[in-house]
């Protein structure tokens, strides 16, 4: 299923924000009328303009075009909060609606004043052009290597709903409470409250229990838009049931997506702690071990080397008692009561071909839990990340 929810269409404009950078870094969202809007963004104190521009326009709980930029993250610049609002009311005249509807996200390089005679010249044209899913996602790429996006629909009784959803990141992500930049879009009747809940929650599940290499962006916003126009699903009713459940698919496969374009990844790591104290140290004990670059080289490597999980285990904070650890390695119990058991010399074969990887800590002490996703760590990150800027 191919075709957008009712009343939204896209666009994307080549500006050249990025020298060298031969296809469109521009893209937008427009809703033919004003529509239900929700908002979750990064938790890093340092936030780009866009960011604080999009939280302090979304209170309302309605908006009519995104308009997103790559190449340029505008955090850090001199006066990048008068750009951010000059962009906006660009678009808004293009568009002939009214400024305070209009959002904007930008990602890419920081501290790099954004090229403001580029993007007055290039968001009238991206106002009249037209593009696909694809297309959007492909313009929002910085270091991705693929467009992530999806299509899915939901039936409620005789009414049959769209859902759509973009995103890109690859690197720089560990969301809190958000994600790199990600947008969903449904035709569905929803009211602004109910739209910010199954947002939230989603998060929850999906972008926030992914890592590549630890660092929080200063840019990570998910934003949610709903067009529906009949009476909004009631609170409980089987219709917000059932887009919950929507949201949640389509944010799971949007977050796999970014996991598995992790700057250089050949595996996905996936991380379970089971038996803890809290919620709280289950994930501690789980971010511990997914972002610890020893454990990432490891496996890049197809080395079972349970040591360094162990290792940064007992360094998470999390509540340990050795005597009480069990811990598996694709299934293979390669230690238990925390000591050895030999088994794991049988793992390298399997793991030199394993596109993930599973890693399971029963910590015997409580009934809490937690998953983490996250990648291993190669040369092909540094180089990347050494590049970044040039």
């Amino acid at each position: 299923m191919s075709r957008l929810p009712r009343g939204f269409r896209l666009a994307t404009a080549r500006a050249g924000i990025k020298e060298g950078q031969d296809r469109d870094d521009l893209a937008l969202i427009h809703a033919l009328r004003p529509v239900q809007a929700a908002g979750v963004f990064t938790t890093n104190r340092l936030q780009g303009a866009p960011v604080r521009l999009t939280r302090a326009r979304l209170r309302a709980g309605l908006a009519q075009a995104v308009l997103i930029n790559s190449g340029n993250a505008n955090v850090c610049t001199p006066g990048g909060l008068k750009d951010a609002q000059e962009m906006a009311g660009l678009l808004a005249r293009a568009l002939g609606i009214r400024e305070r509807l209009v959002l904007v996200c930008s990602t890419g390089v920081i501290g790099v004043p954004l090229p403001m005679p580029k993007l007055r010249a290039a968001i009238p044209r991206l106002a009249q052009n037209r593009a696909t899913l694809r297309q959007a996602a492909q313009a929002i790429m910085t270091t991705d290597t693929f467009p992530k996006y999806l299509s899915m629909e939901l039936q409620v009784g005789a009414r049959r709903y769209r859902l759509s959803g973009f995103a890109k990141g690859a690197g720089m992500i560990q969301p809190r409470m958000a994600t790199t930049l990600a947008f969903a879009l449904t035709d569905a009747p929803l009211a602004a409250p109910v739209l910010k809940a199954a947002l939230r929650e989603a998060v929850q599940q999906s972008f926030n229990c992914i890592t590549v290499d630890g660092q929080t962006s200063t840019s990570d916003t998910y934003l949610a838009l709903a067009s529906g126009t009949e009476a909004p699903f009631g609170p409980g009713s089987r219709g917000e049931r059932l887009f919950k459940s929507a949201l949640l698919e389509l944010s799971q496969h949007l977050a796999a997506q970014v996991l598995k374009d992790g700057e250089g990844a050949t595996k996905v790591l996936k991380i379970t702690v089971k038996g803890a104290r809290s919620r709280r140290d289950a994930l501690r004990a789980a971010y511990a071990v997914a972002n610890s670059m020893l454990v990432k080289t490891a496996f890049s490597g197809a080395e079972a080397n349970w040591g360094r999980v162990m290792s940064a285990l007992g360094a998470s904070g999390a509540a340990v008692r050795p005597e009480r650890l069990d811990l598996r390695i694709q299934g293979v119990l390669v230690a238990r009561a925390g000591v050895a058991t030999g088994r794991d010399k049988a793992l390298r074969g399997r793991l030199s071909k394993a596109k993930e990887v599973a890693i399971t800590m029963e910590l015997g002490l409580g009934q809490h839990g937690a998953q983490v996703l996250s990648t291993d760590l190669t040369e092909e990150y540094v180089r990347l990340n050494a590049a970044y800027r040039t």
